[in-house]
């Protein structure tokens, strides 16, 4: 999954309630690299703004944004590889994290809205509330042919999400 000299670095992406933190954490223990959880890089302001219901502009998003991409380009420079869950939903900060020179592949968790809603419904103890998942898909970019990456169905269970993204994973050196 990673190149031969192993620095590759995983970005598990979508909108929320897609699983990302359950595949990111899942996948970075089966290949034993490093493991941050993107939204644990946001400043207490954005998370309390998310909290409250607001979605966060693109002056909020610079600081977490800044953060990511220093955790990628440390990341990669260990040579050891590495998996990041974050939602990426924009191209442009894909871009963002590319132009760190890191070798980077994307993982992106595709839900429909629907399902995405039933699973927020569910959930409990998170910051992100079930009114700004309409924001989320407003701005989503899917990956596109020309980036490096897959795009996985997240709408199964885990087990069957986690087998689909081990299967779209590609080998080392590829």
């Amino acid at each position: 999954m990673t190149r031969a000299d192993g620095s590759r670095v995983v970005i598990v992406m979508g909108v929320s309630a897609s699983g990302k933190s359950t595949v990111g954490a899942w996948l970075a223990q089966r290949l034993a690299v490093p493991y941050v959880d993107g939204d644990d890089l946001h400043p207490a302001a954005n998370r309390a703004k998310m909290a409250a219901g607001h979605p966060l502009d693109e002056a909020d998003r610079e600081p977490w944004l800044a953060a990511f991409t220093e955790w990628i380009r440390t990341t990669a420079a260990r040579g050891r590889g590495g998996v990041a869950t974050c939602s990426a939903l924009r191209r442009a900060y894909r871009d963002r994290f590319r132009r760190t020179g890191a070798d980077l592949w994307f993982i992106h968790l595709a839900l429909d809205r629907a399902v995405a809603a039933e699973r927020i419904a569910r959930r409990r103890g998170h910051f992100m509330p079930p009114q700004l998942l309409d924001s989320q898909y407003a701005i989503l970019d899917p990956l596109r042919a020309d980036e490096p990456g897959v795009t996985v169905d997240a709408s199964g269970g885990r087990e069957e999400v986690l087998a689909e993204v081990l299967r779209a994973v590609p080998p080392p050196g590829g």
